[in-house]
């Protein structure tokens, strides 16, 4: 979530003394359900890949908090959203996770009254209808959907204030250089995290955590060996201003391409990535508050998440890659997984440690330090959410 410094100050740190969020909005039943009602269910959410959806009558169900949201493709090829509910009493349409149609209807399991894949109702079996009945007054509840370059995202507010793209967080790459649509998926891992949603954001934007936890990855990264996420995260940043080495600049380690187990890269780099984006060697695009995605000289790893509870958070990490790069000969899978399988798993248990830790009835709340400025800013976007329109 990085944003760009300053010209006039380009230290990025915390110049005063910042609150945490308190307490209570980490394990509280209440905080929880106001997580949902002003967060979840009003912003943009990542639920799938285009490709998981890709054939005609293709569906899938997602839930968030209590809500299902059934993403069907229909006869034509596009996607839809709808709740799945019928217009009748309110049953569940669909029971399965996902799957394909058997008709080019979805017929309620309860009283049979079947729509169109574009959420009209089409047939109603009762022997009479009742008289002023419309089944054009009857269609399915439509939730807002957009495609962005591959991914499937989902809004639960009534009119979505903006677009998918436009909402991505002010310090993400474009990752216009890196083919998303083409990509396929090599592996996916998901895990239910025993900590509050936050939490794990709150750890995704702050590299203080990374020495004493990460070892593989300051290795790989060196400036997060220091603690630290940028070059203007250093108060003192000015006496190696003019130092390239990646433990001041930023960047991998030196000789390494990629994230993987050897540093190096199976495959050819993308095509497209240009000297900086290599040089880089992880390119993040963040959009709050369900997922990320990573940008790296050979493939792209995403990262979603999906509330469960006060204090569970499903994670789903998938990791993507060119077609002809899998087939190919020697392609080394387990080097690259491993190594993001590694920092996922030591961030999971850290989270954890954290959350175990909130639940003591004496921590109002905590404190921020310097490097902490991106977390700052995470937890004012969380409280703008929660603002009183």
């Amino acid at each position: 979530m990085s944003a760009s410094p300053a010209k006039a100050d380009p230290y990025n740190g915390l110049k005063r003394l910042e609150p945490t969020l308190p307490r209570d909005v980490y394990v509280s039943a209440d905080a929880y359900q106001r997580d949902l009602d002003a967060i979840w269910y009003r912003n943009w959410l990542m639920v799938c890949r285009s490709a998981d959806i890709a054939e005609p009558l293709a569906f899938r169900v997602v839930e968030i908090g209590t809500q299902q949201v059934l993403v069907v493709r229909d006869e034509t090829g596009q996607l839809r959203a709808f709740h799945n509910t019928c217009r009748h009493r309110g049953s569940q349409l669909c029971q399965e996770h996902e799957g394909r149609l058997k008709a080019r209807l979805l017929t309620c399991p309860y009283h049979a009254w079947s729509y169109s894949l574009r959420g009209d109702l089409v047939r109603v079996p009762s022997k009479s209808l009742p008289e002023g009945f419309d089944r054009a007054d009857y269609p399915l509840y439509k939730v807002a959907l957009s495609e962005w370059r591959g991914f499937v995202f989902i809004n639960l507010a009534d009119e979505p204030v903006a677009g998918v793209a436009e909402t991505f967080d002010a310090g993400s790459v474009s990752l216009a250089n890196w083919p998303l649509e083409s990509l396929v998926r090599g592996h996916v891992f998901q895990k239910t995290m025993a900590c509050n949603w936050k939490i794990f954001w709150e750890n995704f934007n702050e590299c203080l955590h990374c020495p004493g936890v990460h070892k593989s990855l300051s290795h790989l990264v060196p400036i997060y060996g220091r603690g630290l996420m940028a070059r203007h995260d250093d108060p003192e940043w000015e006496r190696h201003a003019d130092n390239d080495s990646p433990e001041f600049s930023g960047g991998l380690r030196k000789g390494a391409e990629t994230w993987s187990a050897d540093g190096r890269v199976h495959g050819a780099p993308f095509a497209g990535l240009t000297a900086a984006d290599l040089a880089a060697g992880q390119s993040y695009a963040t959009h709050l508050p369900s997922m990320f995605v990573v940008g790296h000289a050979d493939y792209v790893r995403t990262v979603r998440l999906r509330p469960l509870g006060p204090e569970e958070t499903e994670l789903t990490a998938e990791w993507l890659f060119l077609p002809e790069q899998m087939s190919a000969p020697g392609f080394d899978l387990d080097n690259i997984v491993s190594f993001g399988m590694q920092v996922l798993l030591e961030d999971a248990a850290i989270c954890e440690v954290n959350q175990r830790g909130l639940r003591s009835k004496r921590h109002a709340e905590g404190v921020l330090m310097p490097e902490e400025y991106d977390l700052h800013r995470f937890h004012d976007w969380v409280r703008g959410q929660h603002a009183p329109a």
